[in-house]
Order: C-alpha cells, then structure tokens, then sequence
C-alpha cells in the first residue's frame, strides 16, 4: 500500500524498510530505497525495466549477475550500478542505506527467485 506523503511522492512500505517514490512518467521512474541494516530485497530479475542505482548513504552488499555467477560486492556511498533487463540481482543492506534509484517506468516489472519474506515466484 502506498501512501502520498506530498504531493506526487508516495511512500510504500516494505518488509526491508521503504520507497519514496518521488517520479513517475512514462519514461522513466525516481526513487529513494531505504533498506534497514540486516534486511535484504529479494533475489530477482526484471524482464523489461532497467534501472541504475547510486548508494546515498550506508553501506550495501550487491549481488549481480556476471555470466553464469552471482557476484558480490560492497558498496559505499557514492558508487553506482547500472543493472539492464533480465540481469539476476539483490541487494542486502550492511548498515541502514538509502540508495537513489532511477529506471524505465515497468515498477510491477519484478520476478522474485528468492526471499526472505515469502513473496517469491512460484
């Protein structure tokens, strides 16, 4: 369930923190993620949406497909990842983290393979 919080930004609480969705047009998407320190998003992939994302603050462990492996690395504030359509990927929050995501506009676009909450695809 989302909730506008101003004008045009919705929050949308999830089981690892929140979004703010802050844009949404027909070409692209702006969002603010916070991820609680400990919690994870779910281990997934998105057929069409591409979406780059910068660490604000915090630090992540991201796992991204490279080849056939899941590959992880530690992001600190200020690094970047751009992740194209069909890219495996998951993010795990080492300390409470705020990441700006920017992407094309397929938000539903998601297929879970794995999570810690009970929400992935059968």
């Amino acid at each position: 369930m989302s909730v506008e919080i101003k004008p045009g930004v919705f929050r949308v609480d999830k089981p690892w923190g929140y979004e703010l969705l802050w844009a949404k047009t027909d070409r692209y998407v702006g969002k603010i993620i916070h991820v609680d320190a400990g919690h994870a998003l779910s281990l997934q992939y998105h057929n069409v949406k591409t979406e780059t994302v910068y660490l604000a603050s915090g630090r992540l462990l991201y796992e991204i497909q490279e080849g056939e492996r899941l590959v992880g690395r530690e992001l600190s504030p200020g690094d970047r990842i751009h992740v194209p359509a069909g890219t495996i990927h998951r993010m795990t929050a080492i300390q409470d983290s705020d990441i700006f995501e920017v992407s094309t506009p397929e938000i539903d676009d998601v297929v879970r393979l794995e999570d810690r909450y009970g929400r992935a695809d059968k």
